[in-house]
């Protein structure tokens, strides 16, 4: 069998000047990285702004197993597969970051015969998305800490700066560091640390940016440090905004490729789900729904992490309200969440899956709270026992919720045909999309009704640092924002061993900062991190290139 690399590498891409002209796009309106990638213009948003948009469906996911459950592999064959039903579908995706490429879950450009290509391009440097927002947050950084070093005006307290520098790469060493050792002229020392980018808030400010000037005031608004008086001080105070927004005016464009069938998907911004928002930009899927009857978008990690901050901040600030839900469900998780360790997962295993089945109900009932059509795509692997399947589907009627297999990545388009019909059936049947809640309940109310409808919690507790954020976060006026929150992925609750659907469990909230810029609050529970780690034996040891420029490993 081959592997992912060497089945990109076998697919016919078409340039990508043809993949624009399907959709419309002018010449003038595509600005090619080489030949199979391109940017789309600001003068193509401006052109199809009064254009009525298409379906919106959202693809999310049970929580997952350390290696994911296959969410863009099976986005990218429910878009081919839409093709070969005859619907005209574009794919939204995020892009990936270096962090899990190198890590343990590899990339995100799908698998098999589900990808996005070029793949290699797409996991590694792409159009340099990436760099230019590292270089645009460090680029704040340096201000801030020059301003220290020259004499410090506006009174800045070192011991409170809230912004960190990032890097797209795990690496724990950089989560806690000191800079500014080594005399005087190396700058004022202080504690510092990373995140990685993808966590950054200059990464979720160009997802949630409707354009330039939005971008450019979003960037002026995030809050870097407090002056000793205890005043807020803000990138503008800085004035940094600018010459963000100059490191970002070409990353602002939504990047175009295509998929081993030639489907036309957008890929754009790439924050993680557990400690960021974990959707592309709105600024993508906003073209994409313009462009095609179908758009086929996903949110990182399980519903309660990226579908969540999907429907209740992207879909706020995008003004979007997604027609369907798609729901991947695998065999393999479904034992995780029944207590078989990782290792053992190939092994046939119905009474584990049975015993695990109660997240994925977990996970449709959080869904139907907000009043869109929910399909479960039961995700094939080729360990898969027909057993294990069967149980499944029988759940999923017993649930009264539609159902079907999804083979993409044995077969590609022609493994989502089924799904794709269940999906264009959920289109037509009413929705009233509605959040979770109002941003204008209180903080704690806001996290309380993520806690107890999403995750099943029975209570939130809050430590003293965040009750003390809350305080501030309302004297600055700014309590009325949505909530982002940073939880493991590994389950509904914030203890990643609590697997199943753990219930009356207490969610601990240890610190919540204000993502002015942004325009949300993040709330960290538990141990999770913002600056992720490197397994014991990272993907990169795998990684290779050979004297031709071939690149082996990558998946």
């Amino acid at each position: 069998m081959m592997t992912d690399i060497e089945i990109a590498r076998s697919c016919r891409m078409k340039p990508i000047g043809e993949i624009a002209s399907r959709i419309g796009v002018m010449p003038e309106e595509l600005e090619p990285y080489g030949q199979y990638k391109a940017k789309l213009s600001d003068g193509l948003m401006n052109r199809l702004a009064d254009r009525p948009d298409g379906k919106l469906v959202l693809v999310t996911a049970i929580n997952p197993t350390p290696a994911g459950e296959g969410k863009t592999t099976t986005t990218v064959g429910l878009g081919m597969g839409m093709k070969l039903i005859g619907k005209n579908a574009i794919i939204a995706l995020r892009e990936p970051s270096l962090g899990p490429v190198f890590g343990i879950k590899g990339g995100a450009a799908g698998g098999g015969y589900a990808q996005v290509v070029p793949m290699e391009d797409i996991n590694l440097h792409f159009t340099g998305d990436m760099h230019a927002i590292t270089s645009a947050n460090n680029l704040l950084c340096a201000m801030l800490d020059n301003h220290l070093q020259q004499g410090n005006p506006l009174g800045i307290d070192p011991r409170r700066v809230e912004f960190k520098r990032c890097l797209d790469m795990n690496d724990r060493a950089l989560r806690h560091v000191n800079v500014g050792l080594g005399g005087k002229v190396n700058g004022v020392p202080r504690e510092d640390g990373f995140q990685i980018t993808v966590a950054s808030e200059v990464m979720a400010i160009l997802c949630l940016a409707e354009n330039l000037a939005d971008l450019k005031r979003r960037l002026g608004d995030i809050l870097i440090a407090y002056t000793y008086g205890g005043e807020p001080v803000y990138a503008r105070d800085l004035k940094a905004e600018g010459a963000m927004a100059a490191l970002l005016k070409d990353a602002i464009k939504p990047n175009l490729v295509q998929t081993l069938e030639n489907t036309p998907a957008l890929m754009h911004g790439g924050p993680f789900a557990n400690i960021a928002h974990g959707c592309n930009s709105i600024r993508a899927t906003r073209l994409a729904l313009k462009m095609a009857d179908y758009t086929i978008t996903e949110a990182g990690f399980g519903s309660d992490l990226g579908a969540e901050k999907f429907m209740d901040i992207k879909c706020l600030y995008g003004g979007l309200s997604p027609s369907a839900v798609v729901l991947v469900a695998t065999v393999r998780a479904l034992k995780y969440n029944g207590g078989i360790a990782k290792a053992e997962l190939a092994a046939p295993n119905a009474d584990a899956l049975r015993e695990g089945l109660c997240n994925l109900g977990a996970h449709i009932d959080g869904l139907h709270q907000y009043r869109v059509p929910v399909v479960v795509a039961i995700n094939r692997f080729d360990t898969d026992a027909d057993e294990e399947l069967d149980a499944i589907a029988q759940y999923c009627r017993d649930k009264d919720a539609e159902f079907a297999l999804s083979e993409v990545f044995a077969k590609g388009g022609k493994g989502a045909e089924a799904l794709a019909l269940k999906v264009v059936e959920a289109c037509e049947k009413p929705s009233n999309f509605t959040r979770l809640y109002d941003v204008n309940l209180s903080i704690e109310e806001k996290i309380h009704a993520i806690a107890t409808k999403v995750y099943g919690a029975a209570d939130v507790q809050y430590s003293a640092a965040a009750k003390k954020a809350i305080r501030e976060i309302g004297k600055l006026g700014k309590a009325n924002l949505p909530v982002c929150m940073a939880k493991t992925q590994y389950s509904l609750s914030d203890n990643p061993a609590l697997l199943g659907r753990p219930t009356g469990f207490t969610l601990n909230v240890k610190e919540i900062h204000l993502r002015a810029g942004a325009g949300f609050l993040v709330a960290l529970t538990g141990d999770i991190m913002t600056m992720p780690g490197l397994p014991k034996t990272p993907s990169a040891c795998s990684i290779d290139v050979g004297e031709n420029g071939d690149i082996v490993g990558l998946f």
